[in-house]
C-alpha cells in the first residue's frame, strides 16, 4: 500500500478508538462505577430510613381521625335535620361507639337524641346490667321496650310460652324484637333512625351509605355514622378514647345477641358442640371461651379470628333455621319489613276492607246482618304483609254477600287471644250466624279464602 492508504487507515484507526473512547465516557457518566454504586445505595438507605410500625401507625391514626369526624358530621345533619332522632342501641361494639360519638357532640345529656333498647327477655345478664352502666356514665335514660303486655321474663313465659324461640323462631322474632322495635320506633316518634350498620358486616351489607331516604310508600330516614368502618376501626376507637365497652368482649364474644343463640369466636366447634345452660349457650365439654378476647382496651389472641370481613356476627343466631331450612343471619329487624312499614297500616282508607273496633268485632261474631270475613294482623308482620293485595281482592270478590274487615291484633293481643283464639299473625275467621270458623290454611288467595267463606 502507499504512504497515502496508510496514512487514512491511521487515521480511521485513531477516528474509531476516540469513539469507542467518548462512548464508554458518555455511558459511565450515565451508569456510575461499583463503587459509587454502592455509595448511592448506601446514602439512600440512610436518607430512607424509618420507623414502620410507627408510620402504619400514624397512618391508622390518620384514618380514625377521618372516620369519627365523618361519623360526627353524618350525626350532627341527621339529628339537627329533623325533630325526633332515634337510636336503637344494642350495646354491641359500633353501637358504644355512637354512643361515644353522641355524647362528644352533647345530644345525650341534652336529650336531643333518645336512646331505644329492645329487651328480648333472653339477652344474656351483663347486656343489661351493662345499659345501666352507660346510662349512669353519660346521662341518659333508655326507652326500653320488650314484648308486648309482659312486664319480665315470667310473664312472657305465661304468655307465650318459654319455649317460643324453639318451636317457632319467626314468631318469637315477631313477638320479642320487631313488635317491641317498631312499637319503640312509634312511640318516641321517630323521623330518623341511628345505627350501627357497616359495609364490612357482610355482603347484604355492602353498599350502605352514611344516609338513606325515607322510602315512598311509609318509613323513616336512616344514618349509619359507621357505614364506612371496619370492625377493626371500632376497636381502634374504644381503645383510643377508653370508651365503655360490654363486658363479654372479654369473655370471648365479638357480638352479643340472645343469650340463647350467641357463642364466642372461635369457641369450641360447631354448636352441636354447645348446651343451653341457664338460657345460655354453653360448651359441653366445658373447654374456656376466651381463646380471642378485647380486655383493658386491647386484644388478647388472635384477633382475625374476630376482625376478618364478615366475622362480626359469626357467634350470633347459632343453631336457628328459617322455616324454609335455611340458616338464619337476621332477626328480622333490620328487613324491609320491619324498617320500611312501621309507620305505614295495611289496607289504607282507600281500601274496601272496613277497620273495625273492639266492639265491632264482638257484634259481628255474636251474629251481624251480613256473613264476615276478619283478619286479625299486624302490619309489622310479613305475613300479613304479604297477603294485603289478596285480600283486598276478596273484599272485591265478596262485595255485597260478605263484610270482609280487619283487625289490628298486636295492640290487643289479650283481647284478640280470649274472643277470636288468636296466636299468632295473620288469623282469618269467617263469622256467620253467631258461629266462628278459624282459617287454617297458609293459602292466602284469594280463590282459597273465598272457597273458604263460602263454606263456613
Amino acid at each position: 500500500p502507499t504512504t497515502h492508504h496508510l496514512h487514512s487507515a491511521s487515521l480511521l484507526t485513531m477516528k474509531v478508538a476516540l469513539f469507542l473512547l467518548a462512548l464508554a465516557t458518555g455511558a459511565s457518566a450515565f451508569a456510575p462505577s461499583s463503587m459509587h454504586s454502592r455509595a448511592l445505595r448506601k446514602s439512600t438507605t440512610t436518607n430512607m430510613a424509618f420507623d414502620m410500625e410507627a408510620s402504619i401507625q400514624e397512618t391508622k391514626d390518620m384514618r380514625l381521625k377521618h372516620l369519627e369526624e365523618q361519623a360526627m358530621l353524618a350525626l350532627k345533619l341527621a339529628v339537627e335535620n329533623h325533630e325526633n332522632p332515634v337510636f336503637p342501641n344494642a350495646m354491641i361494639a359500633g353501637d358504644t361507639v355512637i354512643t361515644h360519638l353522641l355524647d362528644r357532640l352533647g345530644y345525650l345529656k341534652n336529650g336531643k337524641v333518645t336512646i331505644m333498647c329492645v329487651d328480648t327477655y333472653h339477652l344474656f345478664p351483663e347486656t343489661m346490667e351493662f345499659l345501666k352502666e352507660i346510662e349512669d356514665h353519660y346521662g341518659f335514660k333508655a326507652e326500653i321496650f320488650a314484648a308486648e303486655g309482659c312486664a319480665d321474663k315470667a310473664e312472657y313465659d305465661k304468655k307465650f310460652g318459654a319455649d317460643l324461640w324453639m318451636e317457632d323462631v319467626e314468631q318469637y322474632d315477631k313477638v320479642c324484637k320487631v313488635e317491641p322495635f317498631q312499637r319503640g320506633l312509634k312511640t318516641c316518634k321517630t323521623d330518623v333512625m341511628i345505627n350501627g350498620r357497616t359495609r364490612w358486616q357482610g355482603f347484604e351489607r355492602a353498599y350502605i351509605d352514611l344516609f338513606e331516604n325515607a322510602p315512598i310508600g311509609g318509613g323513616l330516614a336512616k344514618v349509619n355514622p359507621l357505614a364506612y368502618w371496619t370492625f377493626e376501626d371500632t376497636f381502634d376507637y374504644i381503645a383510643k378514647y377508653k370508651v365503655p365497652h360490654h363486658p363479654l368482649h372479654a369473655k370471648g364474644y365479638p357480638s352479643m345477641g340472645d343469650a340463647k343463640d350467641t357463642i364466642a369466636i372461635p369457641g369450641v366447634g360447631p354448636v352441636e358442640n354447645y348446651k343451653v345452660v341457664d338460657g345460655i349457650l354453653t360448651p359441653i365439654s366445658g373447654e374456656p371461651l376466651d381463646v380471642v378476647k378485647f380486655e383493658n382496651f386491647e386484644f388478647v389472641g388472635d384477633k382475625t379470628k374476630w376482625l376478618d370481613y364478615a366475622s362480626e356476627r359469626l357467634g350470633r343466631f347459632q343453631g336457628l333455621k328459617n322455616k324454609d331450612g335455611t340458616t338464619k343471619t337476621e332477626c328480622g329487624i333490620h328487613v324491609a319489613g320491619a324498617e320500611q312499614t312501621f309507620d305505614r297500616d295495611l289496607w289504607d282508607a282507600d281500601s274496601k276492607v272496613v277497620e273495625v273496633s273492639k266492639d265491632g268485632l264482638i257484634s259481628l261474631k255474636e251474629g251481624g246482618d251480613k256473613p264476615t270475613v276478619a283478619v286479625v294482623y299486624a302490619p309489622w308482620c310479613q305475613f300479613c304483609q304479604a297477603m294485603e293485595t289478596e285480600y283486598e281482592g276478596l273484599a272485591k270478590e265478596l262485595s255485597g254477600s260478605f263484610e270482609v274487615v280487619k283487625f289490628r291484633g298486636d295492640e290487643e293481643r289479650e283481647f284478640v287471644s280470649e274472643n277470636f283464639d288468636v296466636k299468632s299473625f295473620p288469623t282469618i275467621v269467617a263469622l256467620k250466624d253467631g258461629k266462628m270458623t278459624k282459617y287454617d290454611s297458609e293459602e292466602r288467595t284469594v280463590e282459597a279464602m273465598k272457597k273458604f267463606a263460602e263454606s263456613a
